[in-house]
């Protein structure tokens, strides 16, 4: 056994040794592409979601060096129909490129390291196969000696351009060589497997890997299944080890994926039960630094639409074109498109939109914009902020003013009416609301459904919010609305006191003369 040559089961051995969630009907797909030509794969998911334990289950099932029986004939797999006949048959090219990195200068040194340390266990392993400069050929003629193709994973197969942009070119030039036809590429593997952040690198609008089947945040498709724990494998975790799975849900779901359902972040669901806490586990220091990189970018409209994404709207966005790196934008879209990948931003490829998908990631948003140095993000902060004590203080001018602001600044004369339009107009005012706040839209209560509750931290002192933003009434009527219907039925007994705002405008006013009012009235419990 090897590093990169046959690294055998002992990886896969440890992650099965903890608690497991069995994820091997991922070798079932990928035995049913050997022998076609489908048999070239790329997963690309964020950090921290099992790329490595995928490709280590990977390897040990395949590598012929060692007799994996007993750590698989628990799991799915060993029911599939293929599972006898590709176990242990193969010798497997492993190499993991994030681990690389430290010996080769910054991947400056990455293709003549990988071919040296490759062809050295090669001829450890196989004394009689003739190691030539073409290493395409040496593969080739390896495979005649062996008896046997071989199945090659690369894990995070993007970091090198990641992490030194620089040496792109030839990095993907050595890729493109292995597999830059189907004829010798089906001589030599049995099947490729790619795990990344990032789908693979366009060179102008086509991929140098052409023959790779990409499955990705915003296209999982038949691997969707593979990216995260669904929610069956959370709801069984969480019943397993008492915990709370609601708070399970909130804090790490809100990626959904077409005919697979919610999916949670692996890494942070394994945390919060470990530690018995949750918390955003979001710890890569890199990942942190880069979500401030890029809400900062001078791109046209991103300030704004980072706003309507703090404050809870789902924002629209075009996916395509894309140049799947760090480096090249084009504009908001990009960012937008990149932050999926990164795992910041979920999407929902049927209504093309993206939304931040939960707690810990909110979290990161939180922190990340109150350190941006970005003139237009501090202004919006900071009257976001004044907003909340203007509320909380019964400042009536104030708040209805700059409810004004914000609907007159960011909602088009067409949709300025539209109910949704309203609600937007709420979250974009009161965007800051994570510091103290949970938001709830349309939070089920007495007779209806109120617009938007806040409801404060419990280890804030601030009291419940109520909003509601009506046209062609008055304030008051705002108020008696929320009265009449009951909305504070349900959240007396929060333990905080509650405001009621109320908020109305002339909808049949010329432009810019839509002079909103506003009311702010403490909530009187019952005795």
């Amino acid at each position: 056994m090897g590093t990169y040559l046959n690294p055998g089961n002992s990886g896969f051995a440890r992650i099965t040794g903890t608690d497991y969630i069995d994820k091997t009907g991922l070798i079932g797909l990928l035995n049913r592409t050997i022998g076609t030509t489908r048999n070239q794969i790329c997963v690309s998911r964020p950090r921290r979601f099992g790329k490595s334990y995928a490709a280590q289950m990977l390897c040990a099932y395949y590598d012929k060096t060692c007799d994996s029986h007993e750590l698989f004939e628990k799991y799915e797999i060993a029911q599939d129909e293929s599972y006898e006949k590709y176990i242990g048959k193969y010798d497997v090219i492993y190499w993991d490129m994030a681990a690389i990195k430290p010996y080769t200068a910054k991947y400056r040194e990455l293709v003549p390291f990988l071919i040296n340390q490759f062809s050295k266990e090669l001829k450890e392993q196989y004394p009689e196969v003739v190691i030539t400069a073409d290493f395409s050929d040496t593969l080739s003629k390896a495979t005649e000696i062996i008896g046997n193709k071989f199945i090659i994973m690369i894990d995070e197969w993007d970091a090198p351009i990641r992490e030194n942009p620089e040496v792109q070119e030839d990095y993907l030039e050595f890729l493109r060589s292995l597999f830059k036809n189907s004829g010798t590429t089906s001589k030599i593997f049995a099947a490729a497997y790619m795990t990344g952040i990032l789908p693979i690198k366009k060179d102008g609008s086509q991929s140098p890997l052409s023959e790779f089947r990409e499955y990705t945040m915003i296209k999982p498709r038949k691997f969707g299944e593979y990216v995260g724990f669904t929610e069956e494998e959370v709801k069984r975790l969480c019943k397993e080890h008492n915990i709370s799975f609601a708070s399970m849900k909130r804090w790490y779901d809100g990626y959904d994926f077409k005919e697979v359902g919610a999916v949670y972040n692996p890494n942070s669901v394994m945390l919060a039960i470990e530690n018995e806490d949750f918390d955003s586990y979001w710890t890569e220091s890199s990942a942190a630094e880069g979500l401030m990189r890029y809400i900062s970018k001078p791109y046209n409209g991103l300030t704004k639409t980072i706003a309507e994404l703090i404050g809870g709207v789902d924002v629209k966005v075009n996916t395509t074109g894309f140049a799947n790196d760090l480096v090249t934008f084009r504009g908001k879209d990009d960012v937008l498109t990149l932050m999926i990948h990164l795992g910041y931003l979920a999407y929902d490829s049927e209504t093309g939109t993206v939304h931040i998908p939960n707690e810990e990631i909110k979290l990161e948003f939180q922190k990340a914009i109150r350190e941006v140095d970005h003139a237009e993000t501090n202004r919006r902060l900071n009257e976001s902020d004044r907003l909340f004590l203007d509320t909380i203080n019964g400042n009536e001018e104030a708040v209805a003013a700059q409810i004004e602001k914000i609907h007159r600044e960011e909602t088009s004369p067409l949709h300025y009416n539209k109910e949704d339009s309203l609600r937007s107009v709420i979250k974009l005012a009161y965007y800051t609301y994570r510091d103290n706040y949970l938001q709830w839209e349309e939070l089920p209560a007495g007779d209806g459904y109120a617009d938007i509750v806040y409801l404060p931290k419990r280890d804030s002192d601030w009291p419940v919010l109520v909003v509601e933003l009506k046209w062609n009434k008055r304030a008051d009527g705002a108020i008696d609305q929320i009265l009449a219907k009951h909305y504070p039925d349900v959240i007396k007994n929060y333990g905080s006191d509650i405001l009621l705002v109320g908020i109305n405008y002339d909808k049949d006013a010329p432009a810019g003369e839509k002079k909103h009012e506003c009311r702010i009235v403490k909530y009187k419990m019952e005795s």
